[in-house]
């Protein structure tokens, strides 16, 4: 009885601050139900979660992956040429992505030749192109 008792003024309580702190609702929005109070007294509390970088051992450092390398280079070499403001942004756009665009092009030069060499045409020739510029 005590356990009924103390949940309900707990649930009042909680519906009390809920509704001093909620904004009020528009008339054309009805009002949620609220809970039975039998429901929120008997919850567990849930545990707190471990922070991500305390799981991870500090000794695990990763090497650089090539973008960040390719990033390194780029913001030493705008950084040697003294660029700022606009003329840096361009710079490291057409630097970071220089290799990109060869490896497409030169991709593209392959996949044009080995259609042409197997003579494919329309739509033979879209979905070879697709599958070997993908691949």
């Amino acid at each position: 009885m005590k356990n009924v008792i103390s949940a309900t003024v707990i649930a009042l309580f909680a519906l009390t601050a809920q509704a001093q702190t909620a904004p009020a609702a528009s008339p054309a929005v009805p009002a949620a139900k609220p809970m039975p109070a039998t429901v929120t007294a008997t919850k567990p509390a849930a545990a707190p979660a471990a922070p991500a970088a305390a799981a991870a051992p500090a000794s695990d450092a990763k090497e650089p992956t090539k973008q960040q390398n390719k990033m390194k280079t780029c913001n030493a070499d705008a950084k040697a040429k003294e660029l700022k403001g606009d003329e840096r942004k361009a710079f490291m756009s057409e630097c970071l992505s220089a290799n990109k665009q060869e490896k497409q092009q030169d991709k593209m030069k392959t996949c044009n030749a080995d259609a042409k060499t197997k003579d494919l045409k329309g739509d033979e020739r879209k979905k070879f192109m697709s599958a070997c510029l993908k691949g």
